[in-house]
């Protein structure tokens, strides 16, 4: 029975692109007619054009794709694999793929795939614009929330000058002034911090949404937010690679508020002018992220517990920024729920580094 004129009845207005493919000989048996609504080909030549379309796939993604197919051909189920065709114009055309893998009852050795295509293109327009504001976002409240923060922080410290100096008047109206000088800087460095962590609290709150991510990429970005803000900051940033690309498995909004917390207690401790480093390498078996700064390091005492919920290691920054205990425990579950780890090495009056090691995507 030919199953095809039940299938296309089924298929006809959708837009996504339905196939059963044989891995064997690189042969699609079945394709849509979504493929020429969406894709602009022919049903009739499909194995024609299948090479140009592997070959207009962008390099970083032909391994992936070749991984994740090998893994279907086991008979297993990949979903949302996403996929960029590059044309030759240079734009960028997003599809995502799910498949199952099938053994024949009457060929056991023999292996069908099946599933669809999605164009995504738009979707992963508006997906990209709203994680770049996002990133740019969470990079400014680090930023804001110390330049915000000093000033307050230094108007207290003259309050308490102020306090000493005039003890001797006696003026108690003076003194009032001045006590409330002090607790309204008070209540603005309190205010600032807590909405910057309370943005923290609430994207930690949230189940992981993970996509593969080109991490070079995306740091880069990072950086780059926080390099335009160098000279409001008081700080130098940079960012190096071992790659030019480096793909994980990863909850973009929550690991980059990861590397935006660590940048941030980075800021908190290093004084004016100094430098922070943001790097990323691949190794056979995993990536590392490093997030080091020159500042005042951390006192040996205070290491062990450091990523404990309400650490003994929590200290108010150099320009009295305040600390939850909290950031350090939430950023450690964030890594963990990544399957990663993370960990330290200070040395007081020579800076801090953090490393986080993820394992690597398949088919990097």
């Amino acid at each position: 029975m030919d199953f095809a004129p039940f299938f296309e009845a089924l298929t006809a207005t959708t837009s996504l692109i339905y196939f059963c493919y044989r891995p064997a000989d690189r042969q699609v048996l079945y394709v849509s007619s979504a493929y020429e609504r969406v894709l602009g080909g022919q049903v009739a030549q499909v194995n024609e054009h299948l090479p140009d379309w592997l070959a207009a796939l962008h390099p970083d993604d032909q391994p992936y794709l070749a991984e994740r197919l090998a893994y279907a051909a086991t008979g297993g189920t990949i979903k949302g694999v996403q996929l960029r065709l590059v044309s030759p114009d240079g734009s960028t055309r997003w599809l995502c793929l799910s498949a199952t893998g099938y053994f024949l009852p009457e060929q056991p050795a023999q292996v069908l795939l099946s599933g669809h295509l999605e164009d995504i293109t738009r979707t992963q327009a508006v997906l990209t614009h709203a994680q770049r504001y996002q990133a740019k976002k969470n990079s400014m409240l680090e930023i804001l929330s110390h330049d915000l923060a000093s000033p307050l922080a230094l108007v207290e410290q003259m309050a308490d000058y102020f306090t000493e100096k005039v003890a001797g008047l006696q003026d108690p109206e003076l003194n009032q002034m001045i006590a409330r000088m002090r607790q309204t800087c008070q209540e603005g460095v309190t205010l600032v911090r807590d909405f910057v962590d309370q943005e923290f609290l609430d994207s930690a709150q949230v189940d992981l949404q993970r996509v593969r991510l080109n991490l070079v990429e995306r740091l880069h970005i990072v950086l780059d937010n926080y390099q335009q803000q160098q000279a409001a900051a008081g700080h130098l940033f940079f960012f190096e690679s071992s790659h030019p690309s480096i793909y994980a498995d990863i909850d973009e909004n929550k690991f980059l508020q990861v590397i935006n917390n660590l940048l941030g207690n980075s800021i908190k401790f290093t004084p004016d002018g100094g430098q922070l480093r943001v790097s990323v390498s691949q190794h056979p078996a995993h990536l590392l992220v490093t997030v080091a700064d020159n500042g005042i390091g951390i006192p040996a005492e205070l290491q062990a517990g450091l990523f404990e919920r309400f650490t003994p290691a929590r200290r108010p920054g150099l320009r009295g920024e305040k600390s939850t205990g909290l950031g350090m425990s939430i950023i450690k579950t964030i890594v963990e729920l990544h399957d990663g780890r993370i960990w330290c090495e200070s040395q007081e009056g020579q800076g801090t580094t953090f490393y986080i090691q993820l394992p690597l995507t398949k088919g990097s």
